[in-house]
């Protein structure tokens, strides 16, 4: 399949059309207003610092079902660490910020350019983007963010400098979608401690047709 390169317009290729790899299209820019209809197509951009924005959307996705969250015995225990304190949407640009200088196991650098906390910075404050954040004696020690549309909850990145405060933000994050009755939590593609904890793949395919159904709802915007 060929890669789209995108214009001026505010519209993408569709997602069936990526390649193996899950790359669709390159190009384009961060607007808000692109990057709202990019998730509403099961789109999202990863790119290097010094590439253009490159356009994804894998197949197989990873998605994690909230009612299926597995919270092994080691997390109950951190759970009842009445040390930590869970807040939302507080401290979003510390978030995205120490998720950008977190270290990843094989990668060198970060996907998350100056762009790119930028333009999800500008969405927190127009209320898509939202962040969970762990405290330890009021210091943040883990947390992570993303976007929500409609029943659709977009996982963009995590960090933890606290012995497993990324996964009690996480369980904090379920407790709430559960409670609003959303569909999933897209977390794009495979890793290994998310499929510890519950989640799973699903073809391209499957996750399009759930998505669709999981946009038609009024998204919750603003603090949570």
């Amino acid at each position: 399949m060929p890669v789209f390169q995108l214009t001026h317009e505010l519209a993408f290729p569709d997602p069936e059309n990526a390649d193996h790899s899950g790359l669709l299209a390159i190009g384009g820019d961060l607007s808000a207003e692109r990057l709202i209809l990019a998730y509403a197509n099961g789109i999202f951009p990863w790119y290097s610092q010094d590439d253009p924005v490159l356009w994804w959307s894998p197949d197989p996705r990873m998605i994690l079902y909230p009612h299926q969250l597995k919270i092994s015995k080691s997390m109950r225990q951190s759970l009842r660490n009445k040390n930590y304190e869970v807040r939302f949407d507080t401290s979003f640009s510390d978030v995205i910020r120490a998720c950008k200088q977190a270290p990843r196991q094989g990668q060198e650098g970060t996907w998350i350019t100056k762009e790119m906390q930028e333009a999800y910075i500008h969405l927190h404050d127009l209320g898509w983007a939202h962040s969970v954040e762990t405290f330890l004696d009021n210091k943040l020690v883990g947390g992570l963010y993303g976007v929500s549309i409609g029943k659709a909850f977009f996982g963009e990145s995590m960090f933890f400098e606290q012995r497993d405060a990324s996964k009690i933000a996480l369980v904090y994050l379920v407790d709430k979608l559960i409670e609003w009755n959303f569909t999933f939590i897209d977390a794009q593609v495979e890793t290994e401690h998310l499929r510890r904890m519950g989640a799973i793949n699903i073809s391209r395919k499957q996750y399009l047709e759930l998505l669709r159904k999981a946009i038609n709802y009024p998204t919750i915007k603003g603090k949570w």
